[in-house]
């Protein structure tokens, strides 16, 4: 397939977006039971306003993709069968639930609940951050099931890329979430660095595990099943015309094989071990600089490792249309 890079920005952003938010809400929860030290309502509300900023970068890069952005509303209506509408509404409704969780922060909402006669308060926080934690993780699977749900693009369609979605955007944001304690909160760097490279290794097995299938995949489609002719010997010598089209540019990246192994290579290098030496680095070393480059390389990385991603699907119809191109 040919990779939009508004689509690889999109899912990319919002991961990181997703990411950043459960880390937030996780050290929340921690600290709520006494795991950690309480941070400061500053660091929850700058944290989810970063985190926003990326969910809604992710959504301007959307609108790229669009022939008429004017039209975009109407991606919505086919919710009851369509993953992509049910992402259409799932990453407004995560945005906002983000948004929500930031505010229970900023203005300290709570509600008292009577125990034994000695009422006490509650804070909201935690209870809108559940809610919000359920419309990420909806988003996640929203944005994975789009291409899951290709069962003729046998690259895609299995429960690896739901999960590698899942896995890619949480690590990104909890390193994103590191650099972030290491000038904010300190005292949680430790923590989250450990997340971080715990979930970037899960992330490492799982997109092993999905290379290991795909290059074993046995296709169903071949020349013979395309035109119904069963000999043994079928060569293609000729597209059947002489002019490119909507099928030789859209559904075919152009680059040679010996490229597309570089560009696998270059992602693991990028998303895996070189973010995780950053990040130890930079934690035994007290050094915030470090920390925040293992972001920018991984994120960097991830953008590889998307292109790679959709670029690796094999459309059938490139039976017909790039065997000669």
């Amino acid at each position: 397939m040919r990779p939009a890079f508004s689509v690889i920005f999109l899912t990319t952003l919002i991961g990181v977006g997703q990411g950043l938010f459960l880390a937030l809400f996780t050290t929340d929860v921690y600290a709520a039971i006494g795991l950690l030290p309480v941070q400061t309502t500053a660091f929850f509300v700058r944290g989810s306003v970063i985190a926003v900023g990326f969910l809604c970068a992710g959504l301007v890069a959307s609108f790229f993709h669009l022939g008429h952005p004017e039209r975009a509303w109407r991606a919505a209506t086919r919710w009851r069968t369509s993953w992509l509408s049910r992402e259409v509404i799932a990453l407004p409704a995560a945005t906002a639930a983000i948004i929500a969780y930031g505010l229970a922060h900023l203005l300290h909402w709570a509600f008292v609940l009577p125990a034994g006669g000695h009422p006490f308060d509650v804070g909201l926080p935690l209870i809108v951050g559940a809610v919000a934690v359920v419309a990420t993780l909806s988003l996640f699977l929203c944005t994975g099931m789009i291409y899951a749900c290709i069962r003729f693009l046998q690259e895609w369609s299995t429960w690896l890329t739901v999960v590698n979605y899942m896995l890619f955007g949480t690590a990104s944001g909890f390193v994103l979430a590191s650099a972030y304690s290491a000038y904010e909160a300190p005292s949680l760097e430790g923590f989250l660095v450990t997340w971080a490279i715990v979930l970037t290794v899960m992330a490492l097995i799982t997109r092993s595990a999905s290379l290991i299938r795909n290059a074993r995949i046995r296709h169903r489609s071949s020349l013979q099943t395309a035109i119904g002719v069963r000999h043994a010997h079928i060569r293609q010598t000729a597209q059947g015309f002489m002019g490119g089209s909507f099928n030789t540019r859209e559904f075919f990246h152009g680059i040679s094989g010996k490229l597309m192994r570089s560009l696998k290579w270059v992602f693991m290098l990028l998303v895996f071990p070189v973010p995780v030496l950053l990040l130890w680095k930079g934690v035994t070393t007290v050094s915030p600089a470090l920390v925040l480059a293992a972001f920018v390389v991984q994120y960097a990385g991830l953008l590889v490792e998307r292109w790679f991603f959709f670029a690796q699907a094999n459309h059938p119809q490139n039976l017909y249309y790039q065997t000669i191109s």
